[in-house]
């Protein structure tokens, strides 16, 4: 039964109307796990040979001392990242396929997912260096890698159990970063008790079956949690809530474009999937930090974090526009509305947003005033042209958003990627990392921070014209977007 349910999903996928863009980001997939697989594949060489040559330390030892953070930082990404993979379920539900096959069929998938085999490219060859190359016993180290290994799944089904819960996820992430800079300025050093926390399943028999246990705890209560929303009528219903009116005074002075606005803000309050859009902006703030990474010492990539940096909000939610209306857009259509004011309304959200974060940004001062002025220069330039471009690229994207499901259970899934969107990418990242860094190295830091604010000066000045244009690509688009949203 699960071979012919992989095969229903594998013809899905090669029959679906959107088969080129799928298999384009699948290949991406494949290039990006292929990456991060030879990044997982080196990491225990650099672990192991740094703690034996450089600091003359155990490598278990350090391994267990910091592993805490990154069992914080594992649950993060795989809370914002991991899908459950429910999309193709649904029309199986009517069918007569028994509930628990259905369930017992998502669980093996979620198994066999990247996020927990691939930390078996870093635990393996650690596991074989500490044995043939450190004469560490074999049985402990085994041992040792097993529980490590239990707690990437106890990740896993945790993750499941926390699904829809925002607040309970990033308060952790921010519990262990407050632990992180108590620990830098030596106040707490969380660190010597992950230590001997995460050191006892190699230093005591019988330590690591304390993970196995959790993890096949959690995995139960996952079962459960699955087995107990696996209905139409309630695990893919809407929820029910009181109605509230919302209305934002002062934006109605702005007429048309002002009720878009509040539209739109109505929509980032009660939308789970606009939610998470706001809070990974919120994270795209700390991108900055890799500047303390090596590789990112020149100004092209600190001009490229600079975008991010300021640019979070424009790239989660603009590049999705018009798809966040896709539930009303063909409605919406059908009515006398102005697409000018409507996309201005967007572009607002979006300039308030790059505003915001180049104040909240100004924090980087206290790691460089040059990197500041980097940052406040990539900033300036998505104020002025990457927010039209941002726009500009949303016409070609026609993947339709569920506001109401789960941000990761039964939600619409899918991606949107575009080859049109792809080339946009170029005048985003290129343009600005060349205009910089050749106006910085031939004039100096103020000039390359000049020349990005003069462009975005021209582009906030020509904003009209360029809406014009912007206006013209999405009518153009916009019978195909109306019959991509109505497949849903």
């Amino acid at each position: 039964m699960y071979w012919r349910l992989l095969q229903l999903e594998f013809k899905n996928f090669i029959r679906n109307p959107q088969f080129g863009a799928n298999l384009a980001m699948k290949i991406l997939m494949f290039f990006g796990m292929a990456y991060f697989s030879a990044i997982f594949a080196a990491l225990p060489f650099i672990l192991y040979f740094f703690a034996k040559k450089k600091l003359h330390a155990d490598p278990i030892l350090l391994f267990s001392k910091y592993f805490i953070y990154y069992w914080a930082f594992d649950l993060l990404i795989r809370y914002f990242m991991q899908q459950m993979p429910t999309q193709n379920i649904k029309p199986f539900l009517t069918l007569g396929i028994t509930k628990k096959k259905l369930v017992n069929y998502t669980l093996l998938k979620i198994l066999f997912n990247f996020f927990n085999w691939g930390n078996l490219l870093f635990l393996l060859p650690f596991a074989g260096l500490l044995i043939f190359d450190g004469g560490y016993p074999v049985i402990q180290v085994i041992l040792f890698t097993i529980g490590i290994f239990a707690i990437f799944y106890f990740n896993n089904f945790l993750n499941i159990l926390l699904n829809g819960k925002d607040i309970v996820v990033i308060s952790v992430f921010g519990l262990m970063a407050i632990f992180g800079a108590l620990e830098y300025y030596k106040i707490i050093e969380l660190s010597q008790y992950s230590q001997k926390i995460f050191y006892s399943f190699y230093q005591y028999p019988g330590a690591f079956l304390l993970p196995v246990i959790l993890a096949i705890l959690v995995a139960y209560l996952a079962y459960q949690e699955i087995y107990k929303n696996f209905y139409l009528d309630k695990g893919l219903e809407l929820k029910v809530a009181e109605g509230k009116t919302e209305n934002i005074a002062f934006l109605n002075r702005y007429g048309v474009m002002g009720t878009f606005i509040n539209n739109d803000i109505r929509l980032l309050k009660r939308s789970k999937a606009a939610k998470s859009a706001v809070i990974m902006s919120i994270f795209f703030l700390f991108y900055g930090l890799l500047t303390f990474s090596k590789g990112y010492e020149n100004s092209f990539m600190q001009l490229f974090t600079g975008i991010f940096v300021t640019g979070g909000f424009m790239l989660m939610f603009g590049q999705r526009v018009p798809s966040w209306d896709s539930s009303y857009y063909p409605l919406m259509m059908t009515q006398n509305v102005p697409y000018k004011q409507y996309l201005k309304a967007k572009w607002a959200l979006i300039v308030m947003a790059i505003f915001i974060s180049i104040i909240l940004s100004s924090a980087y001062l206290l790691i460089s005033w040059e990197f500041y002025l980097t940052v406040l220069a990539a900033g300036l330039y998505n104020l002025g042209v990457n927010s039209y471009i941002t726009l500009l690229a949303g016409a070609f994207n026609k993947k339709p958003i569920d506001l109401n499901s789960k941000a990761k259970s039964f939600g619409a899934g899918g991606n949107n990627f575009n080859m049109k969107i792809m080339l946009l990418l170029l005048p985003q990242m290129i343009l600005p990392m060349g205009v910089f860094a050749v106006a910085k190295y031939f004039f100096g830091i103020y000039p390359a921070v000049g020349s990005l604010a003069i462009l975005g000066i021209i582009g906030f000045i020509l904003r009209d014209k360029v809406f014009d244009i912007i206006v013209k690509v999405y009518k153009t688009e916009k019978y195909s977007t109306l019959e991509a949203f109505k497949k849903v």
